[in-house]
């Protein structure tokens, strides 16, 4: 896009102090002839920028490498950097958009820059996890949440209820690896996981967005409320100190240290949607960890262990020797 062009060039420019349209040529990965009428283009808006007749000349913005067009400061653009870095790894898009970035700032930033772009990276498969593939719906989603127009969704709910939305997108999450459309609905604001939108279809209506939306806000009440739901049941588990931090490896912000015990023992609270699923998250505790309260926890214990004995129960000794023995 010319845009993009012009606003490089300047951002050139300013790093340099000046340029031949051969040199923005080869930089912006254009012909010498539209390098030459994008800088035609700047002067004649009324950017300060001037050609210097004569040999060694070229283009010049007034002010040169003193005016920082970016508005970018030696740490601002270390941490643009420190984002963007992690991100070229996986991306070619933003492989290109690194280096122009580097080359746009001035000299004395760069070193700081370069360095900060391969100072971390990101790998989001946990361990003994495949890779997970970006969906390819999300590209479909971001242009047109970017571009406010409305998208016809095919979706299965969590309770495999299949419909059909015209839905207002407006905005992505992608949270461990799995990407989450907020969108406006004829009902309010909904949240969809796009791995379980069948289809979508971009149309040409226009979006609307509220004005005051801002889709870091929106997520936070959403994580909040989605919290809430997963620890509508509480129980209180004994067990030794040492234990503690794996049982918090489990149930994540749903675990809480509740003092100690008279035995010694460390006393938790943890939360989950239903007293079977503290349970089953417990059971391969076996006696380590015990829970005190509520009883439909301690029942749903049972239950399971009546199970597992029933099932993989070892026989006796004589009940061994009678199974050997020829019929």
């Amino acid at each position: 896009m010319r845009a993009d062009r012009l606003v490089a060039a300047l951002l050139l420019m300013q790093a340099r102090g000046r340029v031949t349209a051969a040199e923005l040529a080869e930089e912006l990965e254009v012909s010498v002839a539209t390098a030459r009428r994008d800088l035609e283009a700047l002067s004649t808006a009324g950017i300060p920028v001037y050609p210097q007749p004569g040999r060694g000349g070229g283009w010049s913005l007034v002010g040169g490498a003193r005016t920082d067009l970016s508005g970018l400061s030696a740490s601002e653009a270390q941490a643009l950097f420190l984002l963007v870095g992690p991100a070229a790894a996986v991306s070619d898009e933003a492989k290109s958009a690194l280096r122009k970035l580097v080359r746009a700032l001035p000299q004395t930033f760069r070193e700081h820059a370069e360095a900060a772009a391969t100072a971390t990276m990101i790998d989001p498969t946990r361990w003994g996890e495949r890779a997970r593939d970006r969906p390819a719906t999300v590209d479909l989603l971001q242009a047109a949440v970017i571009d406010r127009r409305k998208v016809r969704l095919t979706y299965t709910s969590g309770s495999r209820e299949r419909s059909e939305r015209l839905v207002d997108p407006w905005g992505l999450v992608d949270k461990d690896d799995i990407w989450y459309l907020i969108a406006g609905t004829a009902r309010g604001r909904r949240t969809f996981r796009v791995d379980r939108i069948e289809r979508a279809e971009r149309t040409d209506q226009p979006a609307e967005r509220p004005d005051d939306f801002a889709l870091d806000a929106a997520w936070r009440e959403v994580v909040g409320e989605v919290e809430q739901r997963r620890s509508r049941t509480w129980a209180t588990v004994l067990i030794e100190a040492r234990f503690v931090r794996i049982l918090r490896d489990h149930f994540g912000q749903h675990c809480h240290d509740d003092g100690e015990a008279d035995d010694g023992r460390a006393r938790v609270r943890v939360g989950a949607p239903t007293a079977l699923d503290i349970a089953r998250n417990l059971a391969g505790w076996g006696t380590a960890a015990e829970v005190v309260d509520p009883p439909a926890v301690r029942a749903e214990l049972g239950r399971i262990g009546a199970e597992l004995a029933g099932r993989y129960a070892v026989p006796s000794p004589a009940e061994h020797h009678a199974s050997r023995r020829p019929a």
